[in-house]
């Protein structure tokens, strides 16, 4: 078997050393890659589902990130700050490390993953952080980062800021295809329908809430995917009060996604 060249995990660390220091974990980490790895040869080779592993991994860690920096601009505390008395840079921290983790589970089952991947997680997460934290922050690190990662699943209630920002993130990869919403490859129904008519999501500073998140679709069939993956993702995380969703079709007229449907 070959081995397959690692994808670097980039994210933009400003001037945050503690999270720089864990990006170039991360990278050096071959076990945490092939996890990944493992989890999308469950996710697409053997479910045929949407991919899970490394690219996933890295939208989700920079879309994580810009919600979170959005919602310090706006002077909304992150909850390591409010319960820990840590610092807006450990909030990056968590936000990274529960991306980072939060579908490994995947390499053993797609069902109840998300238990899964606390337990793969938890040792992971304190072997990564060791040495960048010392003790209790490094087992409250750990903890926080683990609980952004059960609470990924959407009826989860998120007691966290951040676990709130890993939520809605893992939902904002749905474009090209690219749904979270479990989809048979191939299959045609609203699902794969509706994930193909995604083209883009943006995440900026919103006008009447701190975030704005808006949605290009090139066909009104992407409702489906904003109605019934990110509105109740959002809706069951603590971020909503401060979102704003706009979806948009592109151009005046729709682009036709099938040809012919026949049953």
């Amino acid at each position: 078997m070959l081995k397959e060249k690692a994808m670097p995990f980039e994210i933009p660390t400003r001037h945050n050393e503690k999270l720089r220091t864990l990006v170039e974990r991360i990278n050096q980490d071959a076990e945490l890659t092939q996890l990944w790895r493992c989890a999308n040869i469950n996710a697409i080779d053997r479910l045929g589902l949407s991919d899970h592993g490394e690219v996933h991994i890295r939208i989700v860690a920079n879309a994580a990130l810009k919600l979170l920096r959005l919602l310090i601009e706006a002077d909304i505390q992150p909850s390591v700050v409010t319960n820990y008395d840590l610092t807006h840079e450990d909030a990056e921290v968590v936000v990274t490390m529960g991306s980072c983790l939060h579908d490994i589970g995947i390499a053993i089952h797609r069902d109840e993953h998300e238990l899964f991947s606390v337990a793969l997680g938890y040792p992971k997460a304190r072997e990564l952080l060791e040495g960048i934290y010392q003790e209790p922050e490094l087992t409250i690190m750990a903890a926080e980062s683990l609980h952004a990662v059960i609470a990924h699943q959407w009826d989860m209630p998120c007691l966290t800021l951040e676990a709130g920002v890993v939520k809605v993130a893992d939902a904002l990869d749905m474009t090209a295809g690219r749904s979270r919403i479990p989809f048979e490859a191939g299959k045609v129904n609203i699902h794969s329908v509706s994930a193909l008519a995604v083209e883009s999501v943006t995440i900026e500073r919103g006008e009447e809430r701190p975030v704005k998140i808006e949605i290009t679709m090139t066909n009104s069939a992407g409702i489906f995917q904003v109605d019934e993956l990110l509105k109740r993702k959002l809706q069951n995380s603590s971020i909503y009060p401060y979102v704003e969703v706009v979806a948009r079709i592109k151009g005046k007229t729709e682009q036709r996604i099938l040809g012919v449907y026949k049953l």
